[in-house]
């Protein structure tokens, strides 16, 4: 009995329906495949539930035991969270130890960052100090400080002096006129000392005069050198030049020489050309001829051979008249021998003819082997000969093909050859150019550096004028206070850096220049103006607007 059942999942009503999507036939119970709906057998829902749970079992199973091992880990879960506070636990004990470590160390690093930072600022204090006084230091070694204390010493220098002119003032006049005789003695021996020098002048005016006079000596006789090396140096350059036009000559004289060597060649080759067109035409005369030897050699040994076969049959002819006429006169003379002796006669002469006939045949047979082989050595030779020439010309083309594949790749390499060189000469172009470019934008920035350079140069420089003016200020001001002659002190601290005594730069920082004299001397050109020098140049120039100097020294 068939049996179908239908049944809801979980999660759907709980009342079991039954459907049949089928079409009664005729009213009645049967369905179209002839299930009869009257066999069909519905289950309740108990039946059903049982039947699906003994089904999905395994299923049911791990399910329960997943929802048991969550219950299980959110109950272990909730309980470390429970006691994870606790501060009557072993656990809870140690976390706190831990913790309290963990504050401890953390205070003391900062305890020790503290100590690293007061010992940074310490040691940044004492770089600074030794920086500061390596400044100091340096300043000192400066050119213009090193002169404005040389200035403070001459100071220093002149105060002690004047202390000691005072001092000697204050001796002269205790002691009165007991110094006049020293003094008289004094200018006696200051006038002697004169002399002398006056003497020692004499002489060294005497050396230099007498080294002035070497110097023009050595002068005339450099001149005189200069000269001579410049005449040699005209005779050497004739000689160049007369060389120049000799080699000129002998290479005119070569290229003729190698021209005349080409053309000469140029002929041989054409010469050996055509000796060559000439060989072959000979060759082929000859070849011709050849043939018409053998052509007249075969026709000459037809004749030969039908004259040889003429006279061989004339000379048989003979010989059977001959034999004939023995015959017949044996047969007259023989007549009265017996018979067998005339059969033994007739059968010898059988024989001979035999032997005759044969040795005729072989001789014709001979005649005919020795033209057969001729006729075949004369077609061996065509054949070779012509093979020769099919050969010769096979090899010819190919030379030929040879020689057009040669040309075609190297036109072809020309032209590669040409490309690799436009590109090269692009890549070299574009190289050029980035070079160029290069090279402009590291002069573009050198000139930028240097500007940059120039200003902070400049800027250092007032800097450091207003430090030393500051500091000659205080100096200066200070031996004032002392009584001292500041004069010196007030020439080394004028503005302007560098020692020259040249006008200030207004754009250069205040740089003070050097102006050197044109002579051997080398001094420096000094640096003032009078009345006399604003008088030359109003006559000179007359009055102008402008008051301000071009830097130059009068």
């Amino acid at each position: 009995m068939a049996t179908v059942m239908h049944g809801r999942r979980k999660g759907q009503n709980k009342d079991m329906k039954v459907s049949l999507d089928t079409e009664v036939l005729h009213g009645g119970m049967i369905l179209p495949d002839g299930t009869d709906l009257r066999q069909v057998t519905v289950l309740t829902k108990h039946d059903w539930d049982r039947i699906e749970q003994e089904l999905n079992r395994k299923q049911i199973q791990d399910e329960m035991v997943r929802k048991l091992r969550e219950e299980r880990e959110e109950q272990k879960r909730k309980s470390k969270e429970l006691i994870k506070n606790w501060a009557n636990t072993i656990a809870g004990q140690r976390q706190r130890k831990l913790e309290a470590r963990r504050i401890r160390e953390e205070k003391e690093e900062e305890e020790r960052k503290q100590i690293d930072i007061e010992e940074a600022k310490y040691q940044a204090q004492k770089r600074k100090e030794a920086i500061e006084k390596a400044k100091t230091q340096q300043y000192y070694q400066t050119d213009r400080v090193k002169a404005f204390h040389s200035a403070l010493t001459l100071t220093e220098v002149l105060k002690e002096r004047e202390a000691q002119l005072e001092l000697k003032r204050l001796k002269e006049q205790a002691m009165g006129d007991q110094d006049r005789e020293y003094l008289k003695i004094d200018r006696e021996l200051y006038e002697m000392s004169i002399k002398a020098d006056q003497e020692k002048a004499q002489l060294r005016m005497e050396e230099a005069r007498r080294a002035q006079q070497f110097q023009i000596d050595q002068i005339n006789e450099h001149l005189k050198n200069a000269g001579k090396q410049k005449h040699d140096d005209l005779t050497e350059g004739e000689e160049l030049k007369k060389l120049a036009i000799q080699f000129q000559i002998e290479r005119e004289r070569l290229e003729n020489i190698r021209r005349d060597e080409r053309l000469a060649l140029l002929k041989e080759n054409m010469r050996q050309i055509q000796d060559v067109e000439k060989m072959k035409v000979l060759q082929q005369q000859q070849d011709e001829e050849e043939d018409e030897e053998c052509r007249v050699f075969a026709t000459a040994k037809r004749k030969m051979m039908k004259l040889r076969a003429e006279k061989e049959q004339e000379i048989h002819n003979e010989k059977q008249a001959q034999l004939e006429k023995i015959r017949e006169k044996l047969s007259a003379q023989m007549k009265l021998k017996v018979k067998d002796e005339e059969t033994r006669i007739r059968n010898a002469a059988e024989e001979a003819e035999k032997k005759r006939l044969e040795e005729e045949r072989a001789k014709e047979e001979k005649l005919l082997m020795e033209i057969k082989l001729q006729a075949e050595h004369r077609n061996k030779q065509l054949k070779e000969k012509e093979e020769k020439l099919k050969r010769d010309k096979r090899e010819e083309l190919e030379l030929l093909e040879m020689r057009r594949a040669a040309d075609q790749l190297f036109h072809q390499n020309e032209a590669e050859k040409a490309i690799r060189r436009k590109q090269e000469a692009d890549s070299l172009k574009a190289y050029h150019v980035d070079q160029y470019n290069e090279r402009v934008n590291k002069e573009e920035q050198a000139r930028r550096a240097q500007l940059a350079l120039d200003k902070a140069n400049v800027e250092l420089i007032e800097k450091e004028e207003i430090q030393f003016q500051e500091y000659a200020r205080k100096v200066i001001d200070h031996c004032k206070e002392g009584g001292r002659n500041v004069y010196p002190l007030e020439k080394a601290a004028r503005w302007g850096s560098g020692g020259g005594s040249g006008p200030n730069f207004p754009g250069k920082a205040g740089v003070r220049p050097s102006y050197m004299v044109s002579d051997k001397s080398g001094v420096q050109m000094p640096h003032f103006q009078n009345d006399t020098t604003e008088e030359s140049k109003l006559q000179v120039y007359g009055k102008t607007p402008s008051k301000n100097r071009l830097g130059f020294v009068w």
